[in-house]
């Protein structure tokens, strides 16, 4: 017990020499020892690591997981598989994959619509495993690396450069009370007190000094972090290319767009029999009589508006006069069709003979 008071008195008057040496540094511009330059570069370099290095941790985490509730659960740091009650939450891209999911089933496979919603889906999903992939490869490869050096290295860096202000302080205050000394014996017990607390400062130097230097290591493994999340991302984004051009090469292979109304087209770029709902709309409307097949050059109207899918073909708005006729061997669904100069393929539905 006489040995633990001892220790704690002692740590206490330690604690209030430290006090008075830092209030006279700060308030009488009482003199401090200085560090040496390339020891005050070192100290630079480490705050500014710090800094940095939060920073970029944080802006990782945003980008991988933009949802701050998320970011909070700490199973995000275990390959962000973001489970929650033993059920992996879905991603955006999944959610959206599911919602179209759900959509198209309803509509029905033998609708455009519908199919095309299904074919969708199922690319946003793979879309959304990419992502997850993503984000796993990341959490393990970056961010627990820089993690563990923020709450290791840093941590331990802090830490002695607080011991190393303590020892300091010890050795300035020292040093005051030998200029304070006014007789041999005091200025004794002072000047080894003094020598005492420099070679304890000395040795602590030493250790942060160390410990800041290996900041180059750590900014080693940074740079091969950064690395593999470049490649991580180079993968998702590949992944994601080729995902995104199959699905449109599938969907102009399928399906194509006029105006509101979509229609199915075959894979050599000629639609159907069946027409869009459009068509359908003004084949069954009167017009002024069929095509037969030596149709000559007639006049006729447009009826509805027509957007042009194939190169080959001529887009038309509703009340439109043009001049219409057919070539040899035409489709009979089609007439060629010439308006101001222009001409193209026009299906009959969307016209009526003047």
């Amino acid at each position: 017990m006489d040995f633990n008071f001892k220790k704690i008195a002692s740590d206490a008057g330690g604690f209030f020499s430290r006090a008075k040496q830092l209030t006279e540094e700060t308030f009488l511009k009482a003199e401090r020892t200085e560090l040496d330059s390339h020891f005050e570069t070192l100290l630079q370099r480490a705050d500014k690591t710090e800094d940095h290095t939060r920073r970029l941790l944080s802006a990782i985490e945003g980008y991988l997981q933009p949802n701050p509730t998320v970011r909070m659960e700490e199973v995000f740091y275990e390959k962000l598989e973001l489970k929650k009650d033993g059920v992996v939450r879905q991603n955006n891209l999944e959610q959206l994959s599911t919602a179209m999911t759900e959509a198209g089933e309803t509509f029905g496979e033998t609708t455009p619509y519908g199919t095309a919603l299904l074919k969708v889906a199922q690319t946003e999903n793979r879309l959304g495993q990419a992502e997850r992939e993503l984000c796993g490869q990341a959490a393990t490869n970056t961010l627990l690396p820089i993690r563990r050096f923020l709450e290791g290295d840093m941590k331990t860096i802090q830490k002695e450069r607080k011991v190393l202000n303590s020892k300091r302080l010890d050795l300035d205050a020292c040093k005051s009370r030998l200029k304070k000394a006014k007789n041999v014996d005091t200025q004794t017990v002072a000047e080894a007190d003094v020598r005492v607390a420099q070679a304890e400062f000395d040795k602590q130097s030493e250790i942060t000094k160390l410990l800041l230097e290996g900041i180059q290591t750590a900014h080693n493994n940074q740079l091969k972090c950064l690395r593999d999340f470049v490649e991580a991302q180079m993968s998702f984004y590949a992944q994601a290319h080729q995902l995104m051009a199959d699905l449109q090469r599938e969907l102009s292979g399928t399906m194509s767009f006029r105006g509101s109304s979509a229609i199915l087209v075959n894979n050599s770029g000629d639609p159907p029999n069946g027409r869009t709902m459009a068509a359908a709309i003004a084949a069954a409307k009167p017009s002024g009589g069929l095509l037969p097949d030596d149709l000559g050059t007639k006049q006729a109207k447009v009826i509805m508006d027509y957007e042009a899918v194939l190169p080959q073909e001529i887009s038309v708005i509703q009340n439109d006069i043009l001049i219409v006729y057919r070539l040899p061997g035409m489709d009979a669904e089609y007439v060629m069709a010439e308006k101001g100069g222009k001409r193209g393929k026009l299906p009959v539905s969307y016209i009526e003979l003047l």
